[in-house]
Order: C-alpha cells, then structure tokens, then sequence
C-alpha cells in the first residue's frame, strides 16, 4: 500500500506542476490546438490552446511509478514494464500525430490508415513480448486464456491471444480518443477506471494462490506492481485535471488520448480481466457506439443521421446543453460503470 500511495502522490504532484511549465513551453513554440471547421462553433474559441499534453500525462506516471520503486527498493517487473512500454509507443504515434497537425496548421495528421497501422504494430510487440518471461510459477504477463472478471479455460493460443490485446488496446486507445472532445472528459473518467484498477490489482494480490492458495484464488503475475502502475496513471491524471477542466488551459492531444487507452487495456490484459474493461470503460464503450452506430446508419439509409453529430457529446452540445453540464453527466455515467464493473468482479469471487 505504501508502494501504491507513494506512485499516485508522486505523479500528482509532477503532473500539477509539471503541466504549468508544459503549458508556458507549448505556447511559446506556438503548439496550440487545431479546431475542425465541421465541429460545433463554440469550439472555435480553443483554438490556439496548447497541445500535447499527453507528454506530461506519460512522464508523471513513469516518474511516479519508477520513484516509488526507488523509495522502497523493490524490483520492477516484466508486467508493469510492458504497460509502460506500451504507453509509451502508443503516445509517440499520438505526438507525430499531434505535431504534424501543429506543424502543418491543419486538423489532419496522420491519415486514419497510418495511425491504426502504428497503434497495431505497437500493440503487437506488446501482445508478443507479453506471452513470454515466465516466472517461477510459468505465469506470464499476458495469459493464453480468455479473461472476463477472472481468467476463463477457454483457451485462445498465442496466435488469437495476441490477435485479441491488439484488437482490445486499439478500441481502447480509439476509444479514448473520441471521448478527448470536451475538456476534462477523457482524463475525469480515465482516473475513475485506473482507481477501479487499484482496487482489482490489490485484492488479488491478496487473494493470489501464491499468498493465499485454495479454490478460487487468482493465477496472476505481478497484480500488486499493476497496481502501483494504475495509482500513477490516476494521479497523473489528476493533476492534469487542474488544467484540463473547462476551460482548459491545455489539451492532452492524440499523445495523451492513445496512451491513456494503451495503459487502460494494458492494466485489464495484465491484471486477467479483459471483458472486464467493457463495463468499467463504459462511457469510452457508449461514446464508440455512438460513432459506430452514426456511421453505419448513414451508409445504410443513405445519408440521414442518428444523431446530430458523433461522438455523442458534441450530439448533446447541438442540442443546446452546456459543455460544463455534459461533462459533468458523462462523467456520472463513467462512475456508474466503473462501480457496475466492480460489483461484477466482486460478485464472482462472493458466489465462487
């Protein structure tokens, strides 16, 4: 627990203020965001804000993460380093993404086909690395089996398996990054879910079958290290929350929005509860339907919308609702989910 409290304070603090001196840097290169000409008109007025916050959102996590290993002297693992990894390969796609919309002064970057083709490779590499180093107890970071609130016997194979992490860290790191559209959104429900992730890498340590061994007890490599990773992401998280809420002082950019999404399917890979993920990321689930369901409807009825504009949030913005109001309701939504999935993951261990 100390390990844990140490990683979410330290990153906090770096985040708070690491984030002011991000922004004064930013602006001074002229980093600011680029408005689509499409999009609602109130967001006109950000354009300009400063961009690239991810950098921040990356670098206080791993600050937090790596200091609270130095402070009380334990190993870091394989686990928790292939998340991190997997962080930060999806938020260097994100930042060419970001710098080449900056640097070009246009909203596009990256053509939709290179930036999956970066998010596939990166997770690939995650997904092959994370079916080997075996501990003592042949566990490895990534398991061959599929994994609801626990890990199932419905055995995928390495191929599948790697094939299924690429498929989860791109719908959530795409996820994400459609909720990155108001500010505060993304990052206000991204500390609920990693605090969710605390609480699952902590009980089964606890309940691990190397600690407490019997029936029911958890076959997972490295929970309590995923934890301490989690309490990093929330407080990073939260200390950019002074400055990403409305109105933002900065934005975290396709660099945050990715590697949020790589770090929150990482974490749900890792811990063994990948359909987990659905319910407790459920207004990142909602907010891709929105965009799923918008865009088959058009090409099926020819034209006409279910919603005035996807992604859901901007629906309600054109409906006349105010930023502020949607934010807060969404992130209602995004704490009702996150308990759902935790009285999901309990329920299962209480009926055992």
């Amino acid at each position: 627990m100390r390990q844990i409290l140490i990683a979410g304070a330290i990153a906090l603090l770096f985040s708070l203020f690491g984030t002011r001196g991000l922004i004064k840097i930013l602006a001074s290169r002229g980093y600011g965001q680029i408005i689509r000409d499409d999009g609602p008109s109130s967001h006109h007025t950000k354009r300009g804000t400063p961009t690239m916050g991810g950098i921040i959102l990356i670098a206080a996590a791993l600050v937090g993460y790596l200091t609270a290993h130095a402070v009380t002297r334990n190993s870091l693992t394989v686990s928790a380093v292939l998340v991190l990894g997997l962080v930060i390969g999806l938020g260097l796609v994100g930042f060419v993404d970001d710098y080449l919309k900056v640097s070009r002064q246009h909203s596009l970057g990256l053509t939709g086909k290179q930036k999956l083709l970066g998010q596939a490779s990166v997770a690939t590499i995650f997904g092959v690395l994370g079916i080997r180093f075996a501990d003592s107890f042949s566990l490895t970071p990534i398991s061959y089996y599929l994994s609801g609130v626990r890990e199932t016997s419905l055995y995928l194979g390495p191929i599948l398996a790697v094939a299924w992490v690429v498929l989860m860290v791109m719908s959530a790191s795409n996820g994400v990054n459609l909720t990155d559209g108001l500010d505060g959104l993304a990052t206000g429900a991204s500390v609920m879910t990693f605090l969710a992730f605390i609480l699952i890498g902590v009980w089964e340590f606890g309940q691990g079958c190397a600690i407490n061994a019997g029936v029911g007890c958890y076959q997972v490599r490295d929970p309590l290290d995923l934890a301490v990773l989690a309490a990093a992401f929330a407080g990073s998280c939260t200390g950019f929350l002074w400055w990403n809420a409305s109105p933002a002082k900065i934005f975290m950019g396709d660099t945050g929005s990715l590697a949020l999404g790589g770090a929150l399917a990482g974490l749900a890979a890792t811990l063994r509860v990948e359909l987990l993920l659905i319910p407790l990321g459920g207004l990142f689930v909602i907010i891709t339907m929105s965009v799923v369901i918008q865009t088959l409807y058009f090409k099926i009825s020819g034209g006409k919308r279910v919603f005035k504009m996807a992604p859901l949030q901007h629906h309600f913005e054109l409906l006349g609702w105010g930023e502020v109001t949607i934010v807060i309701r969404f992130w209602i939504i995004a704490g009702l989910s996150v308990a759902f999935g935790l009285g999901l993951f309990y329920a299962q261990w209480v009926v055992k």
